[in-house]
């Protein structure tokens, strides 16, 4: 039986009924299923997210600032009430540093798909200081990764161990570009490019309007986490992915082996811990 007009869920101003399609049409833009895009924007499973998409409900107000924050390229005119383009110009994008407007520069290949840009080792020193020029832009390697096919990525080979163990020396991290700090995910791996350097850090701290500083941290627990202004930052990725040469022998028993044996001679492991993270030293690199 039909509800009575009165009894139906308004939509927010300005939102009309065909958002839940749309929604389902960014989905399939960015190649993920409805049970990944729950799990990015921190639902259930049993979330409400299932019946918008089916037509059985409208999309809340806080559900469509979740997904704009999720999906920053989605125009929120499209989003809202079905008008333009799905995706925002690239020249609406901001640059993280300044909070102005900063056109992203891509390169397209000859079947006008989105090109993934490499910036290998050797290379970054250059694309600290010319990551937006297209003749720089144009001289990098270029290459297509399945899985990555939709969406703006750039490659960047991985110089050091500050990542390590999660990511080795010479990996390859694939990464989308972030055009607001306040949009990072808290925890995820970033790479951040300063005039002096390309950096693969750990972002855990949410950053405002108000923030000056951004701890950046590093896997490897010898590597002390830092400071850094946020004007020092011209552009930020988020890693989606990466590819390594590296393939893990058989279990490795040595250290937890060692830890017994450290425990059995009467120390308390959090403390040997603690004594070796006062030993670790700062780093600056990627």
């Amino acid at each position: 039986m039909e509800q009575p007009e009165s009894q139906k869920k308004k939509l927010p101003a300005g939102v009309d009924g065909d958002t839940g399609a749309r929604i389902k049409q960014l989905f399939e833009h960015h190649g993920i299923s409805t049970y990944e895009a729950n799990q990015r924007l921190g639902y259930t499973r049993t979330s409400k997210l299932y019946k918008v998409l089916n037509g059985e409900v409208r999309p809340s107000y806080e559900t469509l600032v979740d997904l704009l924050a999720e999906f920053p390229d989605a125009s929120p005119d499209w989003l809202l009430m079905g008008k333009g383009a799905m995706l925002r110009p690239k020249s609406d994008m901001m640059t993280p540093s300044t909070g102005g407007t900063q056109i992203l520069t891509l390169t397209m290949g000859l079947d006008g798909k989105e090109n993934i840009e490499l910036v290998p080792i050797l290379a970054q020193a250059g694309y600290s200081v010319q990551h937006n020029e297209a003749v720089y832009l144009q001289d990098l390697p270029k290459y297509r990764v399945p899985g990555f096919e939709r969406g703006s990525f750039r490659a960047f080979e991985v110089a050091g161990d500050s990542m390590e163990p999660t990511i080795r020396h010479a990996d390859i991290v694939l990464a989308t570009y972030v055009e607001n700090l306040r949009l990072l995910e808290l925890g995820d791996v970033y790479v951040v490019v300063t005039d002096e350097s390309v950096m693969l850090k750990r972002i855990k701290h949410r950053v405002t309007s108000s923030t000056q500083e951004v701890m950046l941290y590093s896997d490897n627990p010898h590597r002390k986490p830092y400071e850094m202004d946020v004007t020092d930052i011209r552009q930020i990725w988020r890693v989606r992915g990466y590819v390594s040469r590296y393939l893990p022998s058989a279990p490795d028993i040595t250290t937890e082996r060692l830890w017994e044996v450290i425990e059995a001679l009467g120390f308390d492991r959090g403390e040997v811990r603690r004594h070796l993270d006062e030993g670790a030293t700062s780093d600056a690199t990627l």
